[in-house]
């Protein structure tokens, strides 16, 4: 069973990941998370992120280094890493690459369900999804190749590379499922519509407001 930890937020474990490097202050982490494309994986915004380095630091994880103070900008704090702070990303960073997830991404729950719908209205759906898959895979694409020619490490893109390998896998996945419901011979179509047209018989008329 995965440890309960003391700050649970992946935006928790990108902080440590940078202050590792270096002390920051958390407009400087912020900036950091956007400029290396981190929005893309964790979810923030500037209130989070710092109530993330307040946890972090009461958790003995960051401790403050000092505080500064430009012009008339407010006062910034910035925090280093202490070494429990070091083992705690050592070994969360260890768990999530080595123990699978159950995760509930909202396709699936859709796929759950879909059986409401009329197959001729899924496989439209699908259809629509596949040129969407399409268009994210290429963007990805382009992000990998120009970040390659601007010289940039492949580790730093391997997270770029798994997104495309999804995507690829999704998009086998619904073009296989469009197959299976509109197959003439052997899909599963004419029975799901002919549930839906014995549904329609048997619901009752609603009464006009």
């Amino acid at each position: 069973m995965a440890a309960r930890r003391k700050v649970g937020n992946l935006l928790g474990l990108a902080v440590l990941a940078y202050l590792s490097r270096a002390p920051m202050h958390p407009y400087e982490l912020s900036r950091t998370l956007r400029d290396h494309g981190d929005d893309r994986s964790i979810k923030f915004n500037h209130g989070s992120l710092y109530m993330v380095v307040q946890q972090l630091a009461k958790a003995g994880f960051i401790t403050e280094l000092a505080t500064t103070r430009e012009g008339q900008r407010p006062e910034r704090t910035v925090y280093a890493i202490t070494p429990a702070g070091r083992d705690e990303l050592h070994d969360w960073l260890r768990e999530l690459v080595a123990r699978p997830e159950h995760e509930y991404p909202s396709f699936v729950s859709a796929l759950s369900l879909v059986g409401a719908l009329h197959p001729d209205d899924v496989v439209e759906q699908l259809r629509a999804r596949l040129t969407g898959l399409a268009a994210r895979r290429a963007e990805i694409q382009k992000m990998i190749d120009d970040s390659l020619a601007e010289g940039v490490p492949e580790l730093f893109l391997i997270e770029e590379e798994f997104r495309a390998a999804q995507l690829d896998t999704e998009a086998a996945f619904v073009e296989r499922l469009i197959t299976r419901i509109a197959d003439p011979d052997v899909g599963w179509g004419p029975a799901w519509a002919a549930f839906h047209t014995a549904l329609a018989a048997e619901t009752p008329a609603q009464p006009n407001a």
